[in-house]
């Protein structure tokens, strides 16, 4: 089938399926696809290590959800049984699925499955993926020409991280961890970095590039690949149609000219070879989420939406929770939360958020997120770091591994430059936060940045309560 007969169908929902279990379901991802199957009508239900936002939003809406390892609540013919990767694999109910002859599968065939015949969308990239996700299902949602939507994060517009439609197209966030994104065939992807990540499953920085090429030609024929300028090996990115994006470097085919910033706004043009959407704005604070504007709105261009929806939609856009996600924003305090936890992830952040409030004082509080990322990357975590004016870290969220010998936060404290760092325990962190509330510059304000992708997302709320009384 063409690719334009694809996008002018209606999206079929597999035939066959009417039980669907989680192991993990309380997994950004997998939450995404647990209610996707839900809306559908098939009974889901899974198994979570610890309650929170997520599953709570699960349980909400009908769907059981358990925190305990018992084989017991395993349905007894699930049609799947889909696993996360943070599961361990001596996990009871994975062991016990697997030995009861289950459809035992992992998030990603799951993906496979839902968008095996619909036009597919698939945003990929070691940075800014979730945020371009989000922007370009928004862009194609609020323009009225509709897709179903798999996305890594919660989109403030519609307090969700998935949606469905008539319209046979997905957007998917496209997750390069244990290779998953080679399950998709995209009629458009967008690849935004290659830099090194996940170095505990590619072993080399040139093994994870060899799969984002791979992902590449994954690209259907006649498809489009966007691939941001500039990245090594970005020559080696294969489809029959190729534009690269650029935030405002004019070799790239797709780049933002005249930027200027209007009461909290981003304003700016988007040029995209002869084409010239004019008067975009973005609600959104750092110049790289600008970037991803840029490439989002080349997606909704080169599926020939009209400039006005686009420029109206682009506008409407408020952003991923915990992607620079404003918690207080006044004359004395501002306190951004945001999810990354990569160097180049954290650099983009601390940049942005400095640069549009160049006289406030910069704290940021940072928890690592896994041990190997840690040992691999110290360095590159102290130098982005030394950007702030005071640093505290907290000790290593630790996900899926067990800790290893010699790496904790203080490695990447004693790399850094500036005095201020320090490491903290939590409740630390709460006692902290009152000071701090106590003593803001009254004439210039503070900046506060909460960032990581473990759980210091459950610190927020205590944090903002403490410091609304600034």
């Amino acid at each position: 089938m063409e690719q334009k007969d694809k996008i002018n169908e209606d999206y079929q929902f597999p035939a066959g399926i009417g039980s669907v279990y989680f192991i993990g379901i309380g997994g950004i991802g997998m939450s995404a696809l647990a209610k996707f199957f839900h809306e559908k009508g098939v009974a889901v239900s899974g198994y979570d290590k610890t309650p929170g936002a997520v599953t709570a939003a699960l349980q909400k809406s009908g769907i059981p959800v358990h925190f305990e390892e018992d084989v017991a609540q395993l349905p007894e013919n699930p049609d799947y049984v889909v696993y996360t990767p943070a599961v361990p694999a001596a996990h009871a109910e994975l062991v016990q699925a697997r030995e009861k002859g289950m459809n035992v599968v992992k998030r990603s065939d799951i993906l496979q499955v839902l968008t095996g015949s619909s036009f597919n969308v698939c945003i990929a990239g070691t940075h800014g993926k979730t945020t371009i996700s989000s922007m370009t299902a928004h862009l194609l949602r609020a323009s009225g020409f509709g897709c179903n939507a798999f996305l890594g994060g919660i989109s403030v517009n519609y307090d969700t991280n998935n949606w469905s439609d008539k319209r046979n197209v997905c957007v998917v966030e496209a997750d390069e961890y244990d290779r998953s994104f080679l399950k998709l065939n995209p009629g458009i992807a967008v690849i935004t970095a290659m830099d090194p990540d996940h170095l505990d499953i590619y072993g080399t920085a040139a093994a994870m590039e060899d799969a984002f090429i791979a992902f590449s030609k994954n690209v259907e024929p006649g498809g489009l690949l966007i691939r941001q300028f500039g990245l090594k090996r970005g020559k080696e990115l294969k489809a029959d149609r190729v534009l690269s994006y650029s935030l405002q470097n004019e070799s790239a085919d797709v780049y933002a000219k005249n930027i200027m910033i209007h009461e909290g706004a981003y304003r700016f043009d988007v040029m995209i070879k002869d084409v010239i959407l004019e008067n975009a704005e973005l609600h959104m604070g750092g110049m790289h989420n600008v970037e991803n504007a840029v490439a989002a709105i080349a997606v909704a261009v080169s599926l020939n939406i009209d400039h006005d929806k686009i420029r109206q939609a682009i506008a409407g856009f408020r952003g991923v929770k915990r992607r620079f996600e404003y918690i207080i924003r006044n004359n004395r305090l501002v306190f951004i939360d945001d999810y990354a936890h990569h160097p180049e992830e954290l650099r983009a952040l601390i940049q942005g958020a400095k640069s549009l409030y160049r006289q406030r004082k910069c704290t940021v509080i940072f928890q690592p997120h896994l041990f190997t990322r840690t040992r691999d990357f110290a360095g590159g975590f102290a130098e982005v770091l030394d950007a702030a004016d005071e640093v505290i870290l907290l000790p290593i969220y630790p996900a899926r591994e067990e800790p290893i010998a010699g790496v904790s936060s203080e490695m990447i404290l004693s790399q850094m430059n500036q005095a201020t760092g320090k490491v903290m325990q939590k409740d630390e962190l709460i006692k902290w936060a009152s000071d701090y509330a106590a003593n803001v510059n009254h004439e210039f304000g503070n900046m506060l940045i909460t960032a990581g992708a473990g759980d210091i997302d459950a610190l927020v709320e205590p944090l903002k309560n403490i410091l609304n009384k600034v």
